[in-house]
């Protein structure tokens, strides 16, 4: 039987602690969530190695280290309400989870999203509410928000996520342009968000999150 814990031990050591990730609540929230549980059967291999997961249809679970550094900029605390963006099987959730109030995760398909829940509930993230709805749409009815979280690429962030983001909250995106990929972190001030970069990333843009066509008469 393949030893899940000794892995999830040196994806910490040799992915997440070399990135400058070292805050105790992403650490141990990584060494606790069961990675390998929630990536398909087949993928439960590769749960550990240091890249992107391929689930299917364009989505994939973010590398260890893009996901561990995403949260470090991020600092969520203790009383905060989260919005985890393409959520997939909950692992993102289930993280934050031990780390946040409450988290809401948005799903686009419902097949995941049934799995997803079963898999929350089997592993005690009780602070999850699973949404299932176009993610470019958010969970709006939840909301606002304290920090939100984009699972995948983005060419164009929503403006429905702009409007659930709360006034002084933060927002991690993976802005990808070709095969430059970049995070840049947001804050929101006076109804605007202020960028700053973060660091060098990759992954597939999410549905509903490309550049929309510009119309010219």
């Amino acid at each position: 039987m393949p030893d899940y814990a000794t892995r999830r031990t040196l994806m910490v050591d040799t992915q997440i602690r070399p990135s400058d990730v070292t805050k105790f609540p992403i650490i141990d929230a990584m060494l606790s969530v069961p990675r390998e549980a929630f990536v398909p059967r087949d993928k439960r291999e590769a749960a550990y190695m240091g890249e992107n997961i391929e689930l299917g249809g364009g989505r994939v679970l973010l590398e260890p280290r893009t996901f561990a550094k995403m949260l470090d900029a991020l600092e969520i605390s203790g009383d905060e309400l989260v919005l985890d963006v393409g959520a997939a099987l909950g692992y993102s959730s289930a993280v934050i989870a031990r780390m946040a109030e409450a988290v809401v995760a948005v799903e686009d398909d419902e097949t995941r999203a049934e799995e997803a829940q079963g898999l929350l509930t089997e592993h005690h993230a009780d602070s999850v509410i699973l949404h299932v709805g176009p993610l470019a749409e958010g969970a709006p009815e939840h909301g606002p928000y304290d920090v939100i979280i984009v699972e995948g690429g983005v060419e164009e962030l929503p403006e429905a996520l702009d409007d659930q983001l709360k006034e002084g909250g933060r927002i991690a995106v993976l802005f990808q342009e070709n095969a430059l990929g970049t995070v840049r972190i947001g804050h929101k001030h006076k109804g605007r968000i202020n960028w700053r970069f973060g660091f060098n990333a990759g992954a597939p843009v999410l549905p509903g999150f490309g550049k929309q066509d510009a119309f010219a008469l």
